[in-house]
């Protein structure tokens, strides 16, 4: 870390730069400031990036992040939506990190637009993501790079637990099964309030995802689109048999039961009883007889 220095940011410096451009964070944005330099060095730490990984940082806002990731060598792709900070960003990179401005890219665009022609194959994804479309973030990018082998990402601490929730969790749904459907999904430790500017509500909770070295199954456009209606229609009444839940996508509560008892399924289970490997099985996706 020691061969590139980056002059991080803390509360002092992210009040007058946040100043100096006429920012007050909006909620709208989901826009609080990390400022604690300890933080920003355990969330890169937390991470257990190779030296050659490319970074994609979403929502860099004022580049706390973004200069602690530069200075433990790594490139980043900044995707940041305020126009203000994504043409601030190269300046304070400049400023504060001599030398390792050519390290730094900034994509100016909404992060949910984001395709694979804005940002350059990254290998992992590491972000304080914006709290109120965090899980819509991080799938998008799941999606929508394969490259991505690391995801270390900080989010609403409740938001972290749905997250990283097992199988027969009463917080284990949606978020938990898609976010598995690519990798396993570790909490990797909890943020306090008091290291962002202004402090938030609520406590947050760091995410890590390690994305299989080999699928164990096909993650592609076609078993995605066969595995999440299924997903999303056995969470949309937690109270209900996977029989009565998935009733509407079979066409029948007989047709449900057909198909779950094919793919090995107690039909009066409860959605939250099955693993990601158990939707996969069941959307029929080939390749997974074995999961």
């Amino acid at each position: 870390m020691s061969d590139y220095a980056a002059d991080l940011l803390g509360p002092t410096e992210i009040r007058q730069l946040a100043s100096s451009l006429g920012i007050t964070p909006t909620k709208k944005l989901g826009q609080n400031f990390l400022h604690d330099p300890n933080t920003i060095r355990r969330i890169v730490n937390a991470a257990e990036l190779r030296p050659e990984d490319t970074v994609v940082e979403v929502g860099p806002g004022l580049g706390s992040l973004t200069l602690g990731l530069l200075g433990a060598g790594h490139s980043v792709q900044a995707v940041e939506i305020d126009p203000r900070l994504a043409s601030q960003l190269p300046h304070t990179v400049a400023e504060r990190a001599p030398g390792l401005s050519e390290r730094l890219e900034v994509v100016y665009k909404d992060a949910l637009q984001v395709d694979a022609q804005d940002v350059d194959a990254p290998t992992a994804l590491v972000a304080n993501l914006p709290y109120n479309v965090a899980v819509p973030v991080l799938l998008h990018f799941l999606e929508t790079f394969p490259s991505i082998r690391r995801v270390l990402v900080m989010v609403q601490l409740e938001v972290a637990e749905r997250l990283a929730a097992q199988p027969g969790s009463k917080i284990y749904g949606v978020p938990s099964v898609k976010a598995s459907f690519y990798g396993t999904v570790y909490k990797a430790g909890t943020i306090g309030k008091n290291v962002f500017w202004p402090a938030p509500n609520i406590e947050s909770g760091l995410v890590r995802i390690d994305r299989f070295e080999q699928e164990p199954w096909p993650i592609t456009a076609e078993s995605r689109a066969a595995v999440w209606p299924l997903v999303d229609g056995a969470f949309a009444q937690r109270r209900k048999t996977l029989r009565a839940a998935l009733a509407g996508h079979y066409g029948s509560p007989a047709a449900a039961e057909e198909a779950l008892r094919a793919a090995g399924i107690e039909p009066g289970l409860r959605g939250e009883k099955l693993s990601v490997a158990d939707f996969v099985r069941l959307a029929g996706v080939r390749g997974v007889e074995h999961a």
